[in-house]
């Protein structure tokens, strides 16, 4: 990869393992059908979440420190 490329992977990375060290969860909403009979449906909201490990961020960050250092050193 060229410099440039090293230089966006590091900053993407970056950005993104910050966002995961400061939001600790994504929450998803679905709706579900729960009853249907014929022209009656009802539904309900369902609310799931997905924790983000603290490794994933520090992983995410640290690699595109990386990146960027490399990119700089290719310079």
């Amino acid at each position: 990869m060229d410099k440039r490329t090293n230089f966006i992977a590091g900053l993407i990375l970056l950005v993104l393992g910050a966002a995961a060290l400061i939001v600790p969860a994504v929450s998803v909403t679905t709706k579900e059908k729960v009853v249907d009979l014929g022209p009656i449906d009802i539904s309900a909201e369902k609310t799931r979440t997905f924790p983000i490990p603290t490794i994933v961020g520090l992983v995410a960050g640290l690699g595109g420190i990386a990146l960027l250092v490399t990119s700089a050193r290719k310079a």
